[in-house]
């Protein structure tokens, strides 16, 4: 899932947060959506519907102060918000770098 969490006070007044996470498939990151605008909806947060849900290729869900980017692999590694952002990312594998196989 490579979650990233970005820190945007400061940065951007549209939001204080922006997470980005990665789904394997459209299908996964169609469910992601659904599933995590439940869970938003049971936090009170009125209006955090999915856009972009027909080609769950990057679902977006505004939760007013966080914003939520889920994205097919491919199309996180062209878009790399992340980058954009200057997110402090830690040292180690970037989102969507390949895994080390295990021996």
């Amino acid at each position: 899932m490579d979650i990233v969490i970005i820190d945007l006070k400061g940065k951007s007044d549209v939001a204080d947060y922006m997470v980005v996470a990665t789904g394997q498939s459209g299908r996964q990151v169609s469910t992601m959506a659904d599933r995590l605008s439940l869970i938003i909806k049971e936090h009170g947060i009125l209006g955090a519907v999915p856009e972009g849900r027909g080609q769950a290729d990057w679902v977006l869900l505004d939760a007013t102060d966080i914003i939520v980017h889920l994205f097919r692999q491919e199309v996180r590694e062209f878009y790399n918000l992340e980058k954009m952002w200057n997110a402090d990312l830690p040292d180690g594998p970037k989102p969507g770098a390949p895994k080390p196989a295990r021996v």
